[in-house]
């Protein structure tokens, strides 16, 4: 059954989803899943690319959630700070549960990115900022 999404923050969340799924397709990933969710944390993509997993974790910002943001406050603003230790927890267990789940041999290589969606919904834009091989 597919997720419901209900508030603002959700809505924008699922657009920077579809957008990261559209820029890694784009990038020659393969997806494999997505929402991989279980009670104790959710995966938002699972891709691969060559022989390597990426599991792939999406921090989306509108310009609109901002606008009532100081300029000082938006020029030091990162999503990426919004990944907190407990989250990463949460992160790296769903992750072990996946590749326990799916059988994937202990030899495949994986990793954990980011993927920032920064978007301009007025002008229907988006930038994606991507940090790689984050530690868990």
């Amino acid at each position: 059954m597919p997720k419901v999404f209900t508030s603002e923050k959700q809505k924008i969340g699922e657009i920077g989803e579809n957008i990261a799924v559209r820029f890694l397709m784009k990038h020659g990933f393969l997806i494999k899943d997505r929402n991989y969710t279980k009670k104790w944390g959710e995966i938002d993509i699972i891709a691969e690319k060559g022989s390597k997993l990426h599991f792939v974790e999406v921090k989306s910002v509108s310009r609109n959630q901002i606008s009532d943001v100081s300029r000082e406050t938006l020029d030091s603003y990162k999503p990426e700070d919004n990944v907190h230790p407990w989250k990463m927890k949460r992160l790296s267990r769903t992750i072990q549960t996946y590749l326990l789940s799916e059988k994937i041999p202990d030899e495949k290589e994986w990793q954990v990115d980011l993927l920032l969606v920064y978007l301009n919904l007025k002008d229907k834009k988006a930038r994606v900022k991507t940090i790689s091989d984050i530690v868990l």
